[in-house]
C-alpha cells in the first residue's frame, strides 16, 4: 500500500512530528550513554556499598556503565546540590538518604537547595535499620537492662554518633526522651565513633547494621535491639526496640535512588523499573550486608519519603540540634 505525499498543513504537522521524533527516540533508548550515580557520602560506607551493588546490576541489565562517583562533604549536602543542579536528562542520579533528604532541611539553617523540591524519588532500595549495640563491658542484653543500668549509675554511659543530627544521635535522643534515663552524648566525625565505641571509650551507639554486623558477630559489640518496624531481616534473633516495651520507637537509614527535577517520566520509569528487576538477584548479598530491600514505585518512594521528612523535623526541633 502507497501513502499519498502531504502537503500544505499536513505537510508541516508531519514536519513537527518529524523534529519531536529526537527527544521521543532518546528517552525509548535509554540509557544510550553511561550514567553517572553520585553518592554524597565516603567510599566504603553503607551508602557506597548499596550503591555499587545496585549500579553493577544496572550496568548489566540496561548494557550501559553506571559510575558511582563518591562526592562527601557536608553531612551530604555537597552531593545533593550536585545532583540537584546536573542536567534533567536521566544521565545524573543520586542515591541518597535520610540524613541528607529527611533530615537535613530542618536541621541546617540554610541549604543551598531544598531536596524535597529539587530531587524526585524513582525507587527505594531497602531499609537499613539502627542496631543498638554495646561494649561487652556494659552488663546489658535488653532495652529494659541497659535502661536499668544507666539509671543505677547516672551519668556513666556514653553513646557515640556519628555527629549531630545523624541518625545515630537522633536515635540516642529519642532513647533517652523515652526512658528517662541518664545518657551522654558524644558526637564524632563519622567511623570515629565505632573505633572508640569498640575501644570501650564509649559505652553503646546506635549504628547501621552494615557498619557493625563483623563486629556482632565476632563478639566484639552485642546487639540489643533494631529500631526497625520489624525485626530486621539480617539479624532475627535480634528484637525491635518496639518489642522492648517502646511502641512507635522507629529510626534507622533507608536508601534510594533520585533523579533531579524535570527529568523525563519515561527515564523514571524507565530506572524504576530497572532496579526493581534487579533487587530479587541481590536481596541475599543486600540481607548478609544488613539491607533489607524495598522496591515499590516512585510514588510509593515519594510519600514514603515526605512522611520520613515529616517525623525527623519534630524530632531534630525538638532535640535543639542544629548545623551551619
Amino acid at each position: 500500500m502507497q501513502f499519498p505525499f502531504r502537503t500544505g498543513r499536513r505537510a508541516v504537522l508531519a514536519a513537527a512530528v518529524v523534529v519531536a521524533l529526537p527527544g521521543a527516540w532518546a528517552q525509548a533508548d535509554y540509557p544510550a550513554k553511561p550514567v553517572k550515580v553520585i553518592v554524597a557520602f565516603t567510599a566504603g560506607g553503607t551508602t557506597d556499598i548499596l550503591t555499587r551493588a545496585v549500579s553493577q546490576k544496572l550496568t548489566e541489565r540496561l548494557k550501559q556503565t553506571f559510575v558511582v562517583d563518591n562526592k562527601p562533604g557536608a553531612g551530604g549536602n555537597l552531593g545533593t546540590e550536585l545532583a540537584a543542579r546536573s542536567a534533567p536528562d536521566g544521565y545524573t542520579l543520586i542515591v541518597n538518604s535520610v540524613g541528607p533528604i529527611a533530615v537535613n532541611p530542618t536541621l541546617y539553617k540554610k541549604l543551598a537547595v531544598n531536596p524535597l523540591t529539587e530531587l524526585v524519588p524513582v525507587v527505594q532500595i531497602a531499609d537499613v535499620p539502627n542496631v543498638l549495640v554495646v561494649h561487652p563491658s556494659v552488663p546489658a542484653k535488653t532495652v529494659d537492662e541497659l535502661v536499668a543500668y544507666a539509671k543505677a549509675n547516672p551519668g556513666k554511659l556514653n553513646y557515640g554518633s556519628t555527629g549531630i543530627g545523624t541518625s545515630s544521635h537522633l536515635s540516642g535522643f529519642m532513647l533517652a526522651k523515652r526512658t528517662g534515663a541518664d545518657y551522654t552524648h558524644i558526637p564524632y566525625k563519622g567511623a570515629e565513633a565505632l573505633k572508640d565505641l569498640l575501644a570501650g571509650r564509649v559505652q553503646f551507639m546506635f549504628a547501621t547494621i552494615p557498619s557493625v554486623i563483623q563486629h556482632i558477630h565476632s563478639g566484639g559489640l552485642r546487639a540489643v535491639a533494631v529500631t526497625s518496624a520489624a525485626r530486621s531481616r539480617s539479624m532475627p534473633s535480634v528484637p525491635t526496640v518496639i518489642e522492648s516495651g517502646y511502641p512507635g520507637f522507629e529510626a534507622g537509614s533507608w536508601f534510594g535512588f533520585f533523579v533531579p527535577k524535570g527529568t523525563p517520566e519515561p527515564v523514571i520509569a524507565a530506572l524504576n523499573k530497572a532496579v526493581n528487576e534487579s533487587l530479587p538477584s541481590l536481596q541475599e548479598q543486600l540481607v548478609r550486608e544488613g539491607a533489607d530491600p524495598v522496591g515499590g514505585s516512585p510514588q510509593q518512594f515519594g510519600q514514603f519519603v515526605q512522611k520520613e521528612f515529616e517525623k525527623w523535623r519534630v524530632i531534630v526541633r525538638e532535640s535543639g540540634a542544629t548545623a551551619d
